[in-house]
C-alpha cells in the first residue's frame, strides 16, 4: 500500500511519518507569514489537525505531499489572521484605558533584527492576499510554480504572474549615492 493511501486510510503511523517529514516545513510557512512563534505553533497543530481531517481527499497516487500540506497550512493561516483582524477591531471599539508607559517597545526599538522584521513584515503586509500566500509558498517554503499552483488550486500562469507582481512591489527603492565633494548623483554600480 502507498504512502499516500496510508494516511488517506488513518494510518496513524504514516501520519506520524508525514509529520516528521513536513512539520518542519508548515511551521517555517507559518512563522513566515504571521511573524510570531507561538502563532506558528499554533498552526502547525491546527494544520496536522486539519490534515487528519481532510486524509481521505488526498489521492492515492501522486509525489510529494509537501504542496497539499502547505495549502492546507496556507488557509489556515488565512483563517488565524481573519480571527485576529476581527478580535482587534473588537477591541479597537472598547473604552481606551489609562496609558502606562511600557519599556519593553524602547527596548525591542534598538535591537537592528526586530526593525528589519518589522520593514518586512510592512512590505509584505502591503502586497495583496494572493501575492502574500505566493510569496510565502515559493520565496519562503521553496515549492516550485507547480507545487505553488497545487497548494492554492490555481493554475501555474496565475501563480507566475502573482509572484512577478509581488517582487515588482518589494524592489527596495535605494536613493542615488554622492561621492564626497561632489553636489551631483552617482550612478550606482551593481
Amino acid at each position: 500500500m502507498s504512502f499516500r493511501a496510508r494516511i488517506r486510510d488513518g494510518d496513524a503511523d504514516a501520519f506520524a511519518q508525514l509529520f516528521d517529514e513536513y512539520g518542519r516545513a508548515v511551521f517555517h510557512h507559518a512563522y513566515r507569514v504571521l511573524g510570531d512563534w507561538a502563532a506558528a505553533e499554533d498552526a502547525l497543530s491546527l494544520t496536522f489537525l486539519e490534515a487528519w481531517r481532510l486524509r481521505r481527499k488526498i489521492d492515492a497516487d501522486g509525489g510529494s505531499l509537501r504542496p497539499w500540506l502547505l495549502g492546507v497550512a496556507t488557509n489556515v493561516v488565512r483563517n488565524m489572521r481573519r480571527a485576529v483582524r476581527r478580535h482587534q477591531d473588537a477591541m479597537a471599539r472598547m473604552p481606551r484605558a489609562e496609558a502606562v508607559a511600557d519599556f519593553a517597545d524602547e527596548v525591542a526599538g534598538r535591537i537592528d533584527d526586530a526593525e528589519r522584521l518589522a520593514a518586512i513584515r510592512q512590505a509584505y503586509g502591503a502586497l495583496r492576499r494572493h501575492e502574500q500566500e505566493v510569496v510565502a509558498l515559493c520565496v519562503w517554503s521553496g515549492l516550485n510554480y507547480t507545487e505553488a499552483a497545487e497548494a492554492l488550486g490555481v493554475p501555474v500562469g496565475t501563480v507566475k504572474s502573482r509572484l512577478s507582481r509581488a517582487r515588482k512591489k518589494l524592489e527596495p527603492v535605494s536613493p542615488p549615492r554622492q561621492v564626497m565633494g561632489d553636489r551631483s548623483p552617482m550612478k550606482e554600480i551593481r
